[in-house]
Formats: structure tokens, sequence, C-alpha cells
């Protein structure tokens, strides 16, 4: 069997810059036509080696500042102003999307709105810790107040 460097994510094999064993056929029939993955050469192990070494700096880099963002985050207040009734019941709610949108505002900073924990819509006023997990599986939590506008 040949050994093949993957120059792609292939989701039934690996990801890119791994090195393994491979069918003829699968190589030369599937993997070389979709330019995802080449024959292992002494030059191309080499190149392997760099891409998955500058893939792990790249990720410890990220975790970094994702702990720091985490930081940041957990000493963050985020204001939400909604219309809301007498009984302190909000005309609408405050969803994941808003708290998003609330943070991009605050700190600058994108997350992901479906990695943000809200069981379900905030429709009170009051303060609220969310917990949302960050870039690397990095908890946060944020304290969110929700005020009537």
């Amino acid at each position: 069997m040949p050994e093949v460097i993957l120059l792609q994510d292939v989701e039934s094999l690996g990801t890119k810059g791994t090195v393994l064993d491979v069918s003829k056929g699968y190589l030369r029939n599937y993997l070389v036509p979709r330019k995802l993955a080449q024959p292992a050469t002494k030059a191309g192990l080499a190149q392997a080696a760099q891409i998955v070494a500058a893939a792990g700096r790249a990720k410890a880099q990220a975790l970094e500042q994702s702990h720091e963002l985490a930081e940041q985050l957990t000493k963050t207040v985020l204001t939400i102003a909604r219309q809301a009734g007498e009984d302190g019941r909000l005309f609408g709610s405050v969803t994941n999307q808003d708290v998003a949108e609330a943070i991009k505002e605050a700190r600058g900073v994108e997350v992901d709105r479906r990695k943000i924990n809200l069981e379900e819509p905030i429709k009170h006023i009051g303060t609220y810790k969310i917990d949302l997990e960050l870039e690397g599986g990095v908890p946060a939590s944020v304290k969110t107040m929700v005020v009537a506008q």
C-alpha cells in the first residue's frame, strides 16, 4: 500500500499534512484527481512536517487568544435594553444572537451565536450570567443586564 500525504482535510481519513497508507486504486481514482492527497516523497514528507508544525503553532496561538478573551469577557458587563411592561416582562425576548451582537459591540470580537449557551430566550428584566464556548472549547461567561428601554 502506498503512503500518501493529505493536502486537505478528508473527513474519512484525517487532517491536512497527515501521512497514511491507502490502496493504490483509492489514491489513483479518488484522492489524486480531487487534489486531496499526493504520493509521499522525501520532499513531500518534509513539507508535511512543516505544515503540521505550523498548524500546531497556530492552534496554540488561537487557544492562548481564546483564554485572553475569556478573561476579558468575565470582566465584561453587557447591557441590553428592550421594551418591557410594568411587570418586567419583555415585549419580545433576548436571544443568543442579541448577546453575540452585544459582545461584538462591547469588545469588538465576533462570537458564534451557536456557541452561546442560552437554554431559552430571556423574557424578563434582570441580571443573567450567560455561559459560552470560545474557539478551542475554552469556556467563558459574561454578565448580562437586561433593562427596560
